[in-house]
């Protein structure tokens, strides 16, 4: 038996990036995964949602909650990332001046996912928009 969950991301918008994370966080401890998994999904559920609101013009993520792991998928329409090796370097980052004024943007991002999930996979056009897909298991 697997749950479904779906949120969207908007382009800018800082103040709901993270609402998605939360909300998995809840699900994932009402079904009493351990603290050590919620805690490295959230991180790169987060990492994610921030990298849309930075870097597209909308987004969405859907989660697939299983009984030994969670499946992530969040996808945006935006310009894409032209070198995704270099992208995933940390401290790497192509975010706006503005971005980084408010703190997000520190090339920390898909670094971050990278280390706190099992499997990830990265798919890139440009002009068109970026789709990360990554497994924790639990």
């Amino acid at each position: 038996m697997a749950l479904e969950l779906a949120f969207k991301i908007s382009g800018g918008d800082f103040s709901n990036a993270g609402k998605a994370s939360s909300r998995i966080k809840k699900v994932l401890k009402q079904l009493n995964i351990d603290a050590k998994s919620i805690k490295k999904i959230v991180v790169a559920i987060y990492e994610a949602e921030v990298n849309v609101a930075a870097h597209a013009w909308k987004g969405e993520v859907k989660a697939t909650v299983g009984e030994e792991n969670i499946l992530v998928v969040v996808s945006d329409c935006g310009p894409g990332i032209e070198n995704i090796s270099l992208a995933m370097k940390p401290g790497f980052s192509t975010a706006s001046k503005e971005v980084r004024e408010m703190g997000f943007g520190a090339g920390m991002g898909l670094s971050n996912i990278k280390k706190n999930t099992d499997e990830l996979n990265i798919e890139s056009r440009k002009g068109e928009g970026t789709t990360l897909t990554f497994r924790c298991y639990y």
